[in-house]
């Protein structure tokens, strides 16, 4: 199946999942069980009521879920473009990660030297 014939159960998988939303959360946030979001996301059709719902959770429009599109919105993501604004990335991303990588390092020695400390006071 293309992903611009994906049924609107399976955009709505994609995109709870695209936004590091677990089916639990999503469940919670619409007041029904993991089992009825799984089955949802089955689903082929979904009435606009319950889509406008669902779109509220996930903090986007009703229109971004029926209109989503996998390769559009990652080549999105890799071209740094917002809809709309044609905004292009000043940075590497990878550049980016290396940096996040190396803070999180710093972090954890630090961590690490702390905790020496405190055993060698002991």
């Amino acid at each position: 199946m293309s992903q611009s014939n994906l049924s609107i159960g399976k955009k709505i998988e994609k995109i709870r999942k695209l936004k590091g939303v677990k089916q639990e959360t999503l469940a919670n946030l619409l007041g029904i069980s993991a089992q009825a979001v799984s089955k949802m996301e089955q689903s082929e059709h979904i009435d606009d009521a319950r889509l406008g719902k669902i779109a509220q959770a996930l903090e986007i429009s009703p229109e971004v879920i029926k209109s989503f599109d996998m390769e559009t919105s990652l080549q999105n993501v890799f071209n740094a473009e917002c809809s709309g604004f044609n905004y292009n990335c000043t940075f590497n991303p990878l550049d980016k990660i290396v940096e996040l990588y190396e803070a999180l390092l710093r972090s954890e020695r630090d961590k690490l030297r702390l905790f020496e400390q405190m055993m060698a006071k002991k």
